[in-house]
């Protein structure tokens, strides 16, 4: 099935909300026996080939954060990258690729972090943020150091705040062991860490780069 026409018939079953859709479906199976209930399934196009849709758009998106990763790394590449400087190295992929940094020149190491911040409670969101941090801060690379973010007033309200080092890496045993084999518990707080090592990474949001390079 092409892509195209599976979101088709996906929007179709959905309508203008799946919400209200599936509380209708709800309400209209209640009560059903075997045999009222297969006369509703041509209704509301309940089919093997609207399975098969739903099954083919998320096999589809289901690298979708690798190709946000990659393209947003290639795209502000040209706002970034000085005349005279030259790429060593590149990893697109999300995640672990092998390299050490997500882009490494004959100036500086840098971190992407594509994320687009919803307010609230982003504990997951906060520990990469943190995790990118970390490993340029202590890198003996003797190189300008940045992380790029796309909002950066989240990522330094999340700096400056008091959330604990241990709630932080706690899902990442091998990081936490590193921070504390290092620094024991010199450093309790995010606040603490980053107040420490704030003056050798610059955050940089990179919608206000691409907004001075237009």
């Amino acid at each position: 099935m092409e892509l195209s026409d599976a979101v088709d018939k996906v929007n179709d079953f959905k309508g203008h909300s799946l919400g209200e859709k599936l509380a209708i479906i709800e309400q209209d199976f209640r009560g059903c026996t075997l045999a009222t209930a297969a006369s509703l399934y041509p209704k509301y196009q309940i089919e093997t080939t609207l399975l098969e849709a739903a099954t083919a758009i998320k096999d589809a998106a289901s690298q979708i954060d690798a190709v946000i990763h990659a393209v947003g790394v290639l795209k502000f590449l040209p706002n970034i990258l000085q005349d005279d400087e030259v790429i060593e190295s590149l990893s697109l992929g999300a995640g672990n690729t092998g390299k050490q940094f997500d882009l490494t020149t004959t100036l500086r190491i840098a971190e992407f972090t594509f994320i687009y911040w919803k307010g609230g409670a982003e504990s997951i969101r906060q520990n990469k943020l943190f995790k990118d941090f970390f490993s340029l801060a202590e890198s003996d690379i003797p190189k300008r150091r940045c992380l790029y973010v796309l909002d950066g007033s989240v990522p330094l309200k999340f700096f400056n705040g008091g959330r604990s080092i241990e709630s932080v890496l706690s899902k990442d045993v091998k990081l936490l062991n590193t921070f504390q084999e290092k620094y024991g518990t010199r450093f309790e707080r995010v606040n603490e860490y980053y107040d420490y090592r704030k003056d050798i990474v610059e955050i940089v949001d990179l919608s206000e780069l691409a907004k001075k390079s237009s």
